[in-house]
């Protein structure tokens, strides 16, 4: 057999890592463990904050590094610390926000507090997912800036998470990043951050090239990720503008598609 080719195997979690269940099927686990006992390691890169990941990194026995929160938090796993964390400029961040309101009407919001404990505020109307993920929920506007913030959430009563997107990248694009993470999930960043800013920044610590690298993802906000990796490989649920710029398309998160593509590359 030829030896495993990538020394690092990026994987986003929601659409593709986990299951719907937030759940790691015992194949992609196994197929994961392969890859590692070739060489490789493994990163978990997601949009999650790190208190929405840890849990599921518990679960998964992960101690190495993690690149959560769009690329503003690098963690530790092993060492439950953050070595790097990057937050979003609040005076930035209500200016983006009132050009964006005076564009498409109000928007319900919600935020992630920075740190390893950072609570994520709910505001009125804002859909939460269902799930065990918990929420603060304010009605004080006030209450929003109180806090250093890693990033903003955006909903708009009638746009479309792609309308939302493009409307508030078209008024805001020169002050802060934009991006669409997952249903119901637009968000609000510091300019210039993506998940290939963490990416790099953790490969780095590993002594990990980018042409040593191959990317898991479902969303637009995996695009710099694959832009960044040698491979990109969109799972099959993933969103049409990642699958245009994927190297590769595997099978769904429900389908193992992660194992799918391990398994070929372990056993070319």
């Amino acid at each position: 057999m030829s030896p495993f080719p990538y020394r690092l195997v990026a994987t986003d979690l929601d659409g593709t890592l986990l299951r719907a269940d937030e759940s790691v099927s015992a194949r992609t686990r196994d197929a994961l463990a392969a890859a590692t006992e070739a060489g490789a390691a493994h990163i978990v890169v997601t949009g999650r904050a790190v208190p929405w990941t840890r849990h599921i990194l518990d679960d998964l026995g992960y101690e190495g590094i993690a690149v959560c929160g769009q690329g503003a938090q690098v963690y530790h796993a092993g060492e439950h610390r953050l070595l790097t964390s990057l937050t979003l400029d609040r005076q930035l961040a209500g200016l983006a926000l009132s050009k964006i309101e005076a564009e498409v009407g109000p928007l319900a919001l919600a935020a992630s507090r920075d740190g390893l404990e950072g609570e994520v505020l709910m505001g009125p109307g804002y859909r939460a997912h269902p799930g065990p993920l918990p929420y603060v929920p304010y009605e004080d506007p006030a209450e929003l800036w109180a806090a250093p913030l890693t990033k903003l959430y955006l909903q708009h009563p009638t746009m479309t998470d792609d309308e939302l997107t493009g409307a508030a990248r078209a008024t805001v694009g020169g002050l802060v990043d934009v991006v669409m993470a997952g249903p119901g999930v637009v968000e609000i960043l510091p300019l210039g951050l993506s998940k290939a800013t963490g990416l790099s920044l953790a490969a780095r610590r590993l002594g990990v090239k980018a042409a040593e690298t191959i990317a898991f993802g479902d969303m637009p906000n995996d695009i710099p990720m694959f832009g960044w990796a040698a491979h990109g490989v969109a799972m099959g649920n993933a969103h049409d503008e990642l699958r245009a710029v994927a190297d590769e398309v595997t099978t769904s998160n429900e389908e193992d598609g992660i194992a799918v593509v391990l398994e070929r590359l372990l056993s070319a």
